[in-house]
């Protein structure tokens, strides 16, 4: 996994008795892991790589069972679907199933600011942790987004915390980036009363160690005991 990968993550895989192998993503980027992986399949006997890159199930899953949910419980009323892109499994996947009950759905993809890489720019450094991996994805079918907003780090960062703050939501960065994305939608005149979708497909229970909890980690470190 990308060196980057929160510190909460590599401990819940370590506990779990798994070997962690990290990469540098400045070095090559996502892609290095994604090449690190091949090595690996050469190296190691037995194994099976699910790459969610690339896996067809992965899209597939999010049109059978996210889709209909989203439908479901909108009554079909949904207007926009706003969502992030890291494999491109759910903004693909429940899209396209969107679409099928209603073209006029309206698709929105979200990616960082810093590397705009489905929008035509180049990939770079970013903490929107689970999304931007660098590269546009096998299974992201880009015909079907209507439009793409990029969020910065720090966007997706703040409403993060404030989700947790005012909501009681503990929700990771990528669904932080997915609300900043969804606020800038829903401030255009012309979605004045339309029904905006998104996802938060991460907990902030993920992110303890990351740049989401400093501030409120270095509180805790320095708050005195009582009695």
């Amino acid at each position: 996994m990308p060196a980057k990968v929160s510190l909460d993550k590599q401990i819940l895989l370590r506990y779990l008795g798994v070997e962690v192998v990290l990469v540098d993503p400045a070095l090559h980027g996502f892609k290095g892991l994604l090449d690190r992986v091949e090595q690996l399949k050469k190296e190691v006997e037995n194994v099976h790589v699910l790459d969610q890159f690339t896996n067809p199930a992965n899209p597939d899953a999010h049109f059978r069972w996210t889709g209909p949910e989203i439908w479901k419980d909108t009554a079909g009323k949904v207007d926009i679907f706003v969502a992030a892109s890291g494999s491109g499994g759910s903004i693909t996947g429940a899209g396209r199933y969107l679409k099928t009950k209603s073209p006029s759905v309206k698709v929105i993809c979200v990616e960082p600011t810093e590397s705009p890489v489905i929008s035509g720019g180049e990939p770079a450094f970013h903490n929107i942790l689970g999304i931007g991996p660098g590269f546009v994805p096998e299974i992201l079918y880009r015909s079907q987004i209507d439009e793409i907003v990029t969020v910065t780090t720090q966007e997706a960062m703040d409403m993060a915390r404030r989700l947790a703050r005012e909501e009681g939501l503990l929700v990771g960065i990528s669904s932080g980036a997915n609300v900043a994305a969804c606020l800038k939608v829903a401030a255009r005149d012309e979605n004045k009363g339309k029904m905006i979708v998104t996802m938060f497909s991460s907990g902030a229970e993920r992110y303890l160690n990351s740049e989401l909890f400093a501030q409120v980690k270095e509180e805790c470190v320095n708050i005195n005991m009582t009695f």
